[in-house]
């Protein structure tokens, strides 16, 4: 029992890591608060963490309030996530951030807006579909208080590392470089799409047994 736990921390962790992306989207909000002092800049980053929280939050809780709605089935949400997963880090392998997150039409009519916090950088940049997909189809999975503990502690470790990767976005910009930051926004594309297909096999088996 314990083991499963583990490993649905770690399921957890991996795949919410992977999708908001922290470093990936790293440079983007550093090109949005570029205009600010550094000072704003940290003001900018927790306000945004808040919003992203309270939006996953949210739809992890009335997730399974929808499934029952609608009638959808678990083995069906992993299919059709796991085929957002995969577009996401397909995305990510390719080093591009996704057009559901931020166009550079909606970068620079960010800049006029008086608190881009809330969006776009807390929605929908770091808060996109695909974190909104996993944390709806992670909740599902979840058996238990315990189960919910483990899938809520994943989920705040996630927000928190990101608050602070975003927090210290110029000086990973700088130690890393362009490069760098590529190359690991490829890594971590490659590894969310190894989730993907894990996600797509896990539905279409139990959809097969229910079958046969």
């Amino acid at each position: 029992m314990g083991n499963s736990y583990v490993e649905f921390f770690l399921l957890c962790l991996s795949t919410l890591f992977s999708l908001m992306n922290p470093i990936g989207i790293t440079p983007v909000y550093v090109i949005l608060t570029e205009r600010f002092t550094p000072a704003d800049r940290i003001r900018i980053a927790r306000r945004a963490m808040l919003t992203a929280a309270i939006a996953l939050l949210v739809f992890s809780l009335v997730g399974q309030l929808i499934f029952r709605m609608y009638s959808i089935t678990i083995e069906a949400f992993q299919i059709m996530g796991g085929i957002i997963f995969f577009r996401s880090g397909l995305r990510m392998l390719e080093a591009r951030v996704g057009r559901t997150r931020t166009t550079p039409k909606e970068q620079e009519e960010s800049r006029e807006q008086d608190d881009i916090a809330i969006s776009p950088i807390g929605i929908p940049l770091i808060t996109g579909p695909g974190a909104i997909t996993a944390t709806m189809l992670l909740s599902g999975q979840a058996h238990g208080a315990f189960g919910y503990g483990v899938f809520f502690g994943a989920l705040f470790m996630v927000l928190i590392a990101t608050y602070l990767i975003l927090r210290g976005g110029d000086r990973l910009s700088k130690r890393l470089g362009h490069t760098g930051l590529r190359i690991i926004q490829r890594i971590m594309g490659l590894i969310l799409m190894v989730i993907a297909v894990q996600f797509v096999i896990n539905g279409a088996t139990a959809v097969l047994e229910t079958i046969l």
